[in-house]
């Protein structure tokens, strides 16, 4: 059987309070649980990676920001439909510029504000929580 590769990109974004934003998507974990995570998504045809982050910073938390850097990559494998994907996603670090986590886009149930050592401690996915403490230990230059 071929594994099919999917990639995504997402945002770590930190406000002057140090604080990011985290969303609860409308889509539950495998065992139905709901899932904390970054806002994260697939790149539009065209679009660069940094900006597909952005963009998904737009519609999954409602908030507009400056890319700082790129965190680094999350890897793991899940399977769709009897057959094995391996999935990788670009995560960047951006600066918060304007906007609302009330205008989170229909594909979450909520977005908000955390502490990002919380969030470095609470987000559900182990790869998720290591680009929050990426993004922690890089706050200086945010």
């Amino acid at each position: 059987m071929v594994a099919m590769v999917e990639f995504s990109a997402g945002g770590v974004v930190v406000d002057g309070a140090g604080r990011t934003v985290v969303i609860v998507p409308t889509r539950r974990g495998a065992d139905g649980s709901k899932v904390l995570a970054l806002p994260k998504g697939h790149p539009d045809e065209g679009e660069s990676t940094p900006d597909a982050a952005a963009r998904e910073l737009r519609e999954e938390a409602g908030v507009e920001a400056e890319l700082v850097e790129k965190l680094g990559e999350v890897r793991y494998w899940y399977q769709r439909d009897g057959r094995r994907v391996a999935k990788v996603v670009a995560f960047f670090l951006f600066r918060y510029i304007a906007g609302s986590t009330a205008d989170h886009d229909h594909e979450v149930e909520e977005a908000r504000w955390v502490d990002l050592a919380g969030a470095a401690a609470t987000l559900t996915y182990r790869g998720e929580r290591e680009m929050a403490r990426r993004a922690l230990d890089r706050t200086a230059v945010v």
